[in-house]
C-alpha cells in the first residue's frame, strides 16, 4: 500500500511517498499526487522517498510525467534498492535523484573541533563527523568538499570527506582522522609543547598564505568584510564609519589563500602529520583578514569574559594570550614590540567590526552582558580608528625553497625592506652582496643533494639604526665562521679558489653570529647604518 502526503514551505512543494508503488496502486498514487499539486502554482518540487520501499515501472511513469511538467523535480532520500531501479532505467541522468543518507548518532561523542558553521565530533577511533549548524546544509557540504579538494591539489594538508550522513535534523561530513587530536587539546593537556605548537601552527599558516589560488576558484574575503563594514553604518558615528570604510577599501585584492577560521581546534595532529580541517571558510585575501579571525578566537571573544576561552578552546585566557603573542612574533619574524603591536592593532580593527556585527545580529544589545561587551569592543574600535592609517602590512620573514633560481626573489624581498630605512645606496648594495653570498651557500650546500627551505628575516632597530639579517635552514650543521680566512696578500698563483664569500660577508657586516638550535643553522648578520 502506498501513502502520499505533502508539505509546502517557502514556495517549495514536498510530496512524501511511502510503502510500495506498483501496477496495482499506481492510478491511486497518481490521483493523490495530482490532488497535492492542485493549488501548487509552480516552483521547486521534491519527492521525498525516505519511506518508499518498492517502485515498479508504473511508479517510474508517474515520476516521468511529473518531470516533464516540473523541470526542477528532485527525488530525495532514496534507499539503495530503489536507487538501483532509477539508475538502471536512466532516471539518474534525467533528473536529480539523491540517495538516502546513512544515519549517525553523536550522543556521547567527543567534540574535537568547532567553527562558525559546524561542530566536529569523533565517532570512533578512525573517523570524525562535522555536523553543520544549518539543517539544510547539503549545498554547504558540497562547497566544503570542493574547496578542500582544491586546497589539497594546491598542497595544503587537509582531510577530504568520504561520506555525507544524517545527524539528527541536520547533515554531516565524515572524515578519516586516525587518532587525531587538535592543537587545542595538546595545549590543554601538554603545555610543555607550547613552542612546538607555535612552530607548527605558524609553519602551516605561512604555507596557506604563500599559496596562490587560480583566479575565481575561491571566494574573496574582502567582499565579506565589506558587508561587515556596511552593517556598521547604523552603529558608528559618521566620521568613524567613513574611516573604517576607507581603511578596508584600501586593502588591495590578493589571490593568496586564507583559511578564514584558523584557530587551534581546526588544526589536527594525526600520527606525525598536521592537518587543517573545517575548510568551508576557505577564501582568498590579505592576511590581515586571517589575523583578525585569529585575534577574535584567542582574545577578542574572551576580552569581556575571560572564562569564555576555556569553554571554546579548552585552555585558559593566560595561555591563549601567550600563544597568540608567540604566534604573531613567529609569523611576522620579529621581536620588535612596536611592529608586533602595530600589526595586531590592524587585525583588531577588522576583528572588532566582525564581533560587533555578530553580537548585534544575535541580540547582543538586548541583554546587559551583551550590551556591555559590545560597548567594550566599540570603545576599542573607535580608539584604534583614531590612530591607525592603514590595514596593510608585510611580513619581515620570507620562507622559500633553497634554490639558486630563487635568488632574485630573495634579493627583492631584502632590498624592498632596506629601502624603507635610512640606508644609503651604498649600504643597500653592501648588505645585498652579503645576503647573496649566504643564500648562495645555503642553496648549494645545506641540503645537497636534496632541497629544503630557507628562512630569511630582515629587522631594523633604532639608536643607532641597525639592520639585522637572519638566515635559517634545516640542512646539515655547518658553521661558516669556522673556516679560516683566505690570505689576501698571496699572489694569484698562490691563492686557492674559494673562501672569498664568507670573507666578504665578514668585512661588509659589523657583527656575525652562528648557532645551531632546534635542528636549524642560524646565521645572524648585523650592520650599523651610518648617517
Amino acid at each position: 500500500m502506498a501513502v502520499v502526503s505533502k508539505k509546502s514551505d517557502n514556495g517549495q512543494m514536498s510530496i512524501a511517498l511511502s510503502g510500495r508503488v506498483d501496477s496495482t496502486n499506481s492510478p491511486q498514487v497518481k490521483e493523490q499526487i495530482e490532488e497535492c499539486l492542485q493549488d501548487f502554482s509552480g516552483g521547486p518540487l521534491v519527492i521525498d522517498a525516505d519511506d518508499l520501499e518498492y517502485l515498479s515501472s508504473a511508479g517510474l511513469r508517474i515520476l516521468l510525467q511529473l518531470r516533464k511538467k516540473y523541470a526542477d523535480l528532485r527525488v530525495i532520500n532514496v534507499n539503495s534498492e530503489v536507487y538501483e531501479i532509477f539508475d538502471m532505467t536512466g532516471f539518474t541522468q534525467m533528473m536529480t535523484i539523491e540517495k538516502a543518507y546513512r544515519v549517525v548518532s553523536i550522543e556521547g561523542c567527543e567534540v574535537i573541533g568547532q567553527g562558525a558553521n559546524g561542530t566536529v565530533y569523533r565517532i570512533d577511533r578512525d573517523n570524525v563527523v562535522k555536523v553543520y549548524n544549518d539543517a539544510d546544509a547539503l549545498d554547504d557540504i558540497q562547497h566544503e568538499r570542493e574547496v578542500a579538494k582544491q586546497a589539497l591539489i594546491l598542497g595544503i594538508p587537509t582531510a577530504i570527506s568520504y561520506d555525507v550522513v544524517r545527524v539528527g535534523d541536520s547533515y554531516g561530513s565524515v572524515f578519516e582522522l586516525l587518532d587525531a587530536k587538535s592543537f587545542s587539546k595538546i595545549l590543554s593537556n601538554e603545555p610543555e609543547k607550547l613552542d612546538w605548537c607555535v612552530d607548527e601552527y605558524v609553519r602551516l599558516l605561512k604555507k596557506i598564505h604563500g599559496t596562490l589560488v587560480p583566479e575565481g576558484t575561491l571566494p574573496d574575503m574582502k567582499e565579506t568584510v565589506d558587508k561587515w563594514v556596511s552593517f556598521m553604518k547604523d552603529y558608528l558615528p559618521e566620521t568613524y564609519y567613513e574611516k573604517l570604510k576607507a581603511l578596508t577599501d584600501g586593502v588591495p585584492h590578493d589571490d593568496h589563500m586564507i583559511h578564514g577560521d584558523y584557530h587551534t581546534k581546526n588544526i589536527e595532529l594525526t600520527g606525525d602529520e598536521v592537518l587543517l580541517i573545517d575548510m568551508d571558510t576557505l577564501a582568498v585575501g590579505h592576511p590581515v583578514f586571517e589575523l583578525a579571525s585569529m585575534y577574535n578566537s584567542f582574545l577578542g571573544f574572551s576580552e569581556y569574559n575571560h572564562e569564555a576561552i576555556k569553554k571554546f578552546q579548552g585552555f585558559d585566557y593566560e595561555l591563549s594570550q601567550k600563544f597568540w603573542n608567540k604566534v604573531l612574533r613567529k609569523y611576522l619574524g620579529t621581536e620588535d614590540e612596536a611592529r608586533i603591536r602595530d600589526v595586531e592593532d590592524k587585525a583588531r580593527i577588522v576583528g572588532y567590526t566582525r564581533m560587533i556585527r555578530r553580537s548585534i545580529r544575535r541580540g547582543g544589545l538586548e541583554t546587559q552582558d551583551g550590551k556591555a561587551e559590545i560597548d567594550l569592543w566599540m570603545g576599542e574600535l573607535k580608539e584604534l580608528l583614531d590612530r591607525v592609517d592603514t590595514l596593510t602590512f608585510e611580513s619581515e620573514e620570507l620562507e622559500i625553497e633553497a634554490d639558486i633560481e630563487n635568488l632574485p626573489e630573495v634579493m627583492s624581498f631584502i632590498e624592498k625592506r632596506l629601502e624603507k630605512t635610512d640606508c644609503s645606496l651604498k649600504d643597500i648594495n653592501q648588505i645585498s652582496v652579503a645576503a647573496e653570498e649566504i643564500f648562495s651557500n645555503i642553496s648549494h650546500y645545506a641540503y645537497a643533494p636534496e632541497t629544503g627551505a630557507a628562512y630569511i628575516r630582515v629587522e631594523t632597530s633604532e639608536d643607532p639604526i641597525t639592520v639585522t639579517l637572519t638566515f635559517m635552514d634545516g640542512g646539515m650543521p655547518y658553521d661558516p665562521l669556522s673556516k679560516e680566512d683566505p690570505d689576501v696578500a698571496l699572489s694569484a698563483d698562490e691563492r686557492e679558489i674559494g673562501g672569498l664569500g664568507i670573507f666578504l660577508v665578514k668585512n661588509i657586516m659589523d657583527d656575525i653570529e652562528y648557532k645551531y638550535e632546534n635542528g636549524k643553522n642560524i646565521l645572524i648578520l648585523k650592520k650599523e647604518i651610518q648617517k
